[in-house]
């Protein structure tokens, strides 16, 4: 599977897929008008190729400024999904929830997703603003 990137938007964040290294990327504010229409194709298409990879190192970069319920929606079943790929194939999949030092709600946010995760190493990072 070729490498993807989709360019931020004012609504939809920045999107760089590297199917061959393992390397993903979501960066910015995703509050798109149709989620489903948005995610769904990026999703599917991650999911098709994760579940083909075996002893693989996986990572995540999330560097979201913000993102609304239905985004939130989308990573809760992308993260569990993830989790779920790391136990039964034997992957390491890590997570890097980057926030802003001083943005406490996303810190907060990331310490909720990373309490439902088992076999998915989540880091918290701090970046400079």
């Amino acid at each position: 599977m070729e490498s993807f990137y989709l360019a931020r938007s004012p609504r939809a964040p920045e999107v760089a897929f590297d199917f061959a290294a393992n390397h993903f990327l979501l960066r910015g504010e995703s509050y798109p008008e149709d989620v489903s229409a948005f995610y769904g194709p990026l999703v599917t298409q991650l999911k098709q190729h994760l579940q083909t990879q075996k002893n693989a190192n996986i990572t995540f970069n999330f560097d979201l400024i913000y993102f609304n319920s239905s985004t939130a929606k989308v990573l809760l079943g992308l993260f569990d999904f993830l989790d779920t790929i790391a136990m039964q194939e034997g992957n390491q999949v890590t997570i890097y929830w980057q926030h802003r030092t001083e943005d406490e709600g996303m810190i907060e946010i990331g310490e909720e997703f990373a309490e439902d995760l088992q076999h998915t190493q989540f880091v918290l990072q701090a970046i400079e603003s």
